[in-house]
């Protein structure tokens, strides 16, 4: 019999929504003195079922919830399927043959809420972020091994994120081989040296990777400026699809190492590309100041604005950043730049951009719109899935 969670007058709606967070100001009552990680039963205030969830004590989110049914308990069963339904919706994309890498788990959005899996050619890369999941991890890793076969699963969890579940720095090898210092992945194509040990978050960032191949599409005979290149996905792609020159930009001595290496790795001209570690607006100004003009500016910051309070200092950020890259194109030039703020809308993110516009005394057209790829989708329950968003602007 699991503990029991009665929800306050009127906090029951979300939960028949389907929406998978359960805050701890809506907990009424607590029955069985559940301890962090265990699975509970949620009830509306006459005591009807509403869900099941993993409970945590000392976390915001009370409840995260896992399933709407009654008749199908949280069992090592329940775990296992979870899994096997997460891969087999990534079978197309890893398919075709021109990607080996993405996100095979995605957290809530594939009902395992704390858990995050990156297949990187051979080897998975796991976060495992929230109580309830540690407790089974075993389970998942061993059906990840089950499905996949890999070379080895490596931990790389937020150890920020764990702290907040009550949790213990985790971190290293867990399953198989350790990964060498650096591995070979295919995407689009073009192979990328990824270092999962000490790369930013679980090693690459596989979300870009449609709109990578989008903004490349414009890049032909053209001089591209990739700002926070990191490991250079969108100087590659622009490489690969004949830039005639592309600068790229980033703060990070291992980012641009990593990136030179996969300019060799793939044989393109580096007579074509020039990298530049240096703070990017920094390196904005500075080519402003050398009157430094370029046809296309991809400007894909690290996440200014990590929760709604933090949303006036991240808009002017952006609207600093935005309206310096708006001045250094040439006439009718292509600005691509992203959010991955979960803050910040896409109607949010537009009227920023208008803002940087009258600013920079340019006119801008929003003429594509970016968003997450496949293998990171969003729940209609849970909108707060939806953290990545981008523009193409043309600005003249």
């Amino acid at each position: 019999m699991n503990p029991v969670i009665r929800l306050k007058k009127g906090k029951e709606k979300a939960v028949r929504q389907l929406h998978p967070w359960i805050f701890s100001g809506a907990v009424e009552q607590v029955t069985g003195n559940p301890a962090n990680g265990d699975i509970v039963t949620v009830t509306d205030p006459a005591g009807n079922f509403l869900a099941y969830g993993m409970f945590n004590s000392q976390s915001r989110v009370a409840v995260r919830l896992l399933e709407w049914l009654p008749e199908n308990p949280i069992n090592e069963e329940w775990w296992r399927h979870r899994v096997r339904k997460a891969i087999a919706a990534r079978n197309t994309l890893l398919s075709s043959g021109d990607t080996d890498t993405c996100r095979l788990i995605f957290s809530e959005a594939d009902f395992l809420p704390g858990f995050i899996a990156d297949k990187y050619a051979d080897f998975i890369s796991v976060q495992i972020l929230s109580s309830g999941v540690d407790r089974v991890k075993d389970i998942l890793l061993d059906e990840l091994e089950k499905c996949l076969n890999p070379a080895g699963i490596f931990d790389k969890s937020d150890n920020g994120a764990r702290n907040h579940e009550g949790l213990e720095p985790a971190g290293g090898r867990l399953r198989g081989a350790e990964p060498p210092a650096f591995i070979t992945v295919k995407e689009n194509n073009i192979a990328y040296s990824v270092n999962i040990a000490e790369g930013q978050k679980s090693g690459f960032y596989c979300d870009q990777r449609d709109n990578r191949r989008l903004v490349a599409a414009h890049a032909a005979g053209k001089k591209l400026l990739d700002c926070f290149c990191y490991s250079g996905g969108f100087t590659l792609n622009a490489l690969q699809h004949q830039a005639a020159q592309v600068y790229s930009v980033d703060s990070s001595a291992l980012a641009i190492e990593t990136l030179k290496k996969n300019i060799a790795l793939n044989r393109f001209d580096s007579a074509r590309h020039q990298a530049i570690q240096s703070d990017v607006n920094r390196q904005l100004r500075l080519f402003k100041e050398q009157n430094e003009k370029f046809d296309i500016i991809v400007l894909d910051p690290p996440k200014y604005a990590p929760s709604r309070s933090a949303l006036d200092k991240a808009a002017r950020a952006y609207k600093d950043l935005n309206r310096l890259g708006m001045q250094l194109l040439n006439e009718g030039g292509l600005l691509a730049t992203f959010s991955c703020s979960g803050a910040v809308d896409i109607t949010t993110f537009k009227q920023i951009l208008a803002w940087a516009a009258l600013d920079a005394g340019k006119e801008v057209q929003f003429i594509g719109q970016f968003c997450q790829p496949e293998d990171h989708p969003v729940r209609a329950s849970f909108p707060e899935g939806e953290y990545l968003k981008g523009l193409l602007c043309r600005v003249s």
